[in-house]
């Protein structure tokens, strides 16, 4: 399966100006960890990073500073990890692993932003599927049951 199947296309998204307190007012109303840093151009969005509420609470608030006085593109990483929306699940899976990201957004062809996946969202597609082989092995033992009776 590719991962532009199953990624979330609904994705929160704010420029590099954008205020932390604007941001993390942001991931509260709709309920999300991260926000995708985007440069708007004229064939649409293209990610360029990614600000998460763990980025806010080590760069900002422990750190005593005011988030109206930062920007978004002050506290962003300087490398932004995507992934292409072609890309295998589990080729996902090991390129995050790689990266050591929990969060990558998700591009097409051209580079231009269509989703977001998530290391939950990915955990929720695998115990979906383990699910589903335990149900296997249980059919599988009442069938043998029922035939060598």
């Amino acid at each position: 399966m590719a991962i532009g199947e199953m990624c979330n296309r609904e994705v929160v998204i704010v420029e590099r100006e954008t205020s932390l307190g604007e941001a993390a007012r942001l991931m509260r109303q709709h309920h999300v960890g991260d926000l995708v840093v985007v440069e708007t151009l004229e064939g649409g969005r293209r990610p360029v990073g990614i600000v998460t509420d763990r980025d806010i609470v080590l760069e900002v608030v422990a750190m005593d500073l005011s988030p109206e006085s930062l920007r978004v593109g002050d506290i962003m990483g300087a490398k932004l990890v995507t992934v292409r929306e072609s890309e295998g699940v589990f080729e996902t899976i090991r390129y995050m692993r790689s990266q050591g990201v929990r969060r990558v957004p998700v591009v097409d062809a051209a580079g231009w932003l269509v989703g977001i996946i998530a290391l939950d969202d990915l955990l929720e597609l695998l115990a979906e599927e383990i699910g589903e082989l335990a149900k296997l092995v249980t059919r599988e033992r009442g069938r043998e049951q029922e035939t060598r009776r």
